[in-house]
């Protein structure tokens, strides 16, 4: 299902359509992340869109699958188009093309729904033109998901950015995106990261006793970090961490490892979990965190407090974001299984190097970015329906010219 409605039922305050694509699972939870703030602080409406797959089922589907074979099969070209493109502006023909996916699907979306204005958490930008041809006063937004700013992201009438950091702002600037319309929030996270209490019972659910070190290690969303059983070798021939690996829905993976390390003599220091849901908690309980690098999840790991090992990003936005955070203070970006697990243990041997990087960590991590999002919406969404009364979520006449009088 690629529409998801809101679950509060609400029906006062504004109606927000949010368009997001399932490439990963980052840019979906950002937008339930968000869905779940704006209820809280009183949005009437959320209907979450995967544009591309409503649109272009099948094509969406193939695109997917490519995607996911790049980062195994032709990374280097993968890396070589992201960085090709990267510079490139909205009105350049391959933009258009990539913008133009999803319109006539957007203008039905539109037409049903009546929002009072459009997000995006994936760089599919149909609306602006869309809103352009219909002569509409929705207002528009786009919140990065990544500590990458690609050319796909910017377009010049796009009302607001939400951006995880300065620096973006300062690109986005440099790319003649005025300053008042961008917002350095953070991405978008679930309520609980960075805020759990640790308590006895948490440790017992999960196997972590008090005064251990845990290695927390996602192997991704469907199980595809290489070298997963490996570096949990390397980590357990030495006296001192737990490991903790969270295999996502790849059973088989999960299934494999618990069988390997059955017999091993420290079996005892093995922690292997499938499909977390309260990712939170896990990342609570642990000292540092190696991922592929993500945007969704490095935030996780900065709003908890991790220092983020990334070994072997692919090129494209993950080495991008690795880099990022590594000259940032805050990760560690390796090369190999050995040189993995020997800076793992230096870290946890070295308690001032670990405390730079929690400092590094404090100064990126924005825990609260959804509720900064929903707060700086609501606020500014008044503002811009004293302007363009149009865009009220009221079924007036003046609403039914704006959207059905131009379908």
């Amino acid at each position: 299902m690629s529409i998801e409605k809101s679950r509060s039922g609400r029906g006062i305050g504004p109606k927000v359509l949010l368009l997001y694509a399932s490439f990963g699972d980052g840019h979906l939870q950002a937008a339930r992340a968000l869905r779940e703030a704006f209820e809280y602080r009183g949005a009437g409406r959320m209907i979450l869109v995967d544009l591309l797959a409503e649109a272009h089922p099948w094509m969406n589907a193939v695109t997917k699958q490519l995607y996911a074979k790049s980062f195994t099969l032709l990374p280097e070209l993968y890396g070589f188009v992201y960085d090709a493109t990267r510079p490139m502006r909205h009105d350049s023909l391959f933009a258009q093309w990539l913008h133009s996916f999803g319109r006539a699907k957007l203008r039905s979306l539109l037409q049903t729904h009546r929002p009072d204005a459009v997000f995006h958490t994936f760089p599919l930008l149909a609306m602006p033109e869309v809103r352009k041809q219909l002569g509409l006063q929705v207002p528009t937004y786009t919140v990065v998901t990544d500590f990458d700013l690609h050319g796909r992201w910017v377009h010049p009438d796009i009302d607001r950015y939400y951006v995880p950091t300065e620096d973006m702002r300062a690109e986005l600037i440099a790319r003649r995106i005025p300053y008042s319309r961008i917002s350095v929030s953070g991405i978008p996270l679930r309520r609980g990261f960075g805020s759990v209490t640790v308590s006895p019972a948490l440790r017992t659910k999960y196997g972590i006793p008090s005064g251990s070190q845990a290695v927390l290690v996602m192997a991704g969303a469907q199980g595809q970090m290489s070298d997963v059983a490996d570096l949990c070798e390397a980590l357990l021939a030495v006296p001192e961490p737990l490991v903790a690996v969270v295999c996502g829905r790849n059973a088989k993976l999960a299934s494999a490892l618990r069988e390997l390390f059955e017999a091993h003599p420290a079996a005892n220091r093995l922690r292997v979990f499938g499909y977390v849901e309260q990712m939170h908690e896990l990342m609570a309980l642990s000292v540092c965190m190696v991922t592929k690098p993500g945007g969704l999840t490095l935030a996780e790991g900065l709003a908890s407090g991790l220092p983020l090992f990334t070994p072997s990003p692919v090129p494209g936005q993950e080495l991008r974001n690795a880099r990022y955070l590594a000259r940032c203070g805050a990760a560690v970006m390796t090369s190999g299984t050995e040189e993995l697990a020997g800076e793992i243990l230096k870290l946890l041997g070295d308690p001032l190097r670990l405390k730079n990087m929690q400092q590094a960590l404090a100064r990126l991590g924005r825990r609260y970015a959804a509720d900064t999002i929903a707060l700086d919406f609501l606020s500014s969404l008044n503002i811009m329906e004293e302007a363009h009364p149009t865009a009220s979520s009221a079924p007036t006449n003046a609403d039914d010219a704006a959207y059905g009088g131009r379908f």
